[in-house]
């Protein structure tokens, strides 16, 4: 019985061939089509369930985000010292996972922005439209200041004395600094976003398999890592937004336009770097 297992799995083995080698030379003919640029202005999209389904997604998104982020900072502002909490690696930490979680979430909704300077850099490289780019912003805004909000109405008392999570441009640093800071931090996630999304690269290296959320959650944590002692690491206005309302204390509005101003010139001009150097370089399917 045991031989005549044996000789069906020999051949098994025989007949199903493995038809592809692990490895570069696993590249197949996949046929690359660039897609067309988005419409400026595309009305019909207001009849459809699946742009209210996306706005409500982003919403969401950005209501969780803000509500487990503000809270580890939090958390960090409360200890004594910063051994005695996650410290400033915990917070680079939360930040980059729970962008990692969400755009694993929604991805196939909204396409997983859960950042007004993402939609926008999105936007300027004709990837999604005026109309939705507008209503995506909103949202992101709106689910931001209420997940700041679930957070004070948790500890109204420490949430007021213990910054809110607002952002500022920290003591020894100038507004140009942090402005400096936003505007690089916000290129590097824009630029992976559109590294990670790249339709040509997916068809190029077909073989390797990507998670898009892994590359542009890592890049969130790196960017955190690098400016929180700078401005706390915006790189989301939606994010700076929320927790300024909800906080609303003088110091936090004085450098408030930095954390839009930062990231919206981050994000045109990784959505302009994308356009000249990523999409000009030529399409080859590399079969070995």
């Amino acid at each position: 019985m045991a031989e005549n297992r044996e000789e069906d799995v020999r051949l098994g083995a025989n007949k199903y061939r493995e038809t592809q080698p692990i490895g570069t030379s696993a590249q197949t003919d996949k046929d690359y089509k660039e897609p067309p640029p988005a419409p400026l202005f595309e009305p019909g999209e207001l009849k459809s369930w699946s742009f209210y389904r996306a706005g409500i997604a982003e919403f969401v998104a950005t209501f969780l985000f803000l509500y487990i982020t503000i809270l580890t900072v939090m958390g960090v502002s409360r200890a004594p010292n910063k051994c005695a909490s996650v410290g400033i690696q915990g917070i680079a930490w939360a930040f980059g996972g729970m962008i990692f979680a969400l755009v694993y979430c929604t991805a196939g909704i909204s396409g997983g922005h859960i950042n007004p300077a993402v939609t926008f850099g999105l936007f300027l490289a004709r990837k999604l439209s005026l109309t939705r780019a507008i209503f995506y912003m909103i949202m992101q805004c709106l689910g931001a200041i209420c997940g700041a909000g679930v957070v004070k109405g948790f500890q109204v008392g420490p949430y007021q004395r213990l910054g809110g999570g607002a952002n500022t441009v920290a003591h020894g640093y100038t507004k140009g600094a942090g402005l400096g800071a936003e505007i690089i931090g916000t290129f590097v996630l824009v630029y992976t976003v559109f590294s990670a999304t790249d339709a040509k690269r997916s068809a190029r290296d077909s073989h390797v398999p990507i998670l898009a959320p892994l590359p542009i959650g890592f890049a969130v944590f790196l960017v955190h890592l690098a400016t929180i002692p700078i401005t706390g690491t915006g790189i989301n206005p939606a994010r700076s937004l929320g927790a300024a309302i909800i906080y609303n204390k003088d110091h936090a509005w004085d450098d408030h336009w930095v954390f839009w101003v930062g990231p919206f010139i981050g994000a045109a001009l990784a959505a302009v770097y994308h356009q000249i150097v990523i999409r000009a370089i030529p399409f080859k399917s590399g079969r070995a």
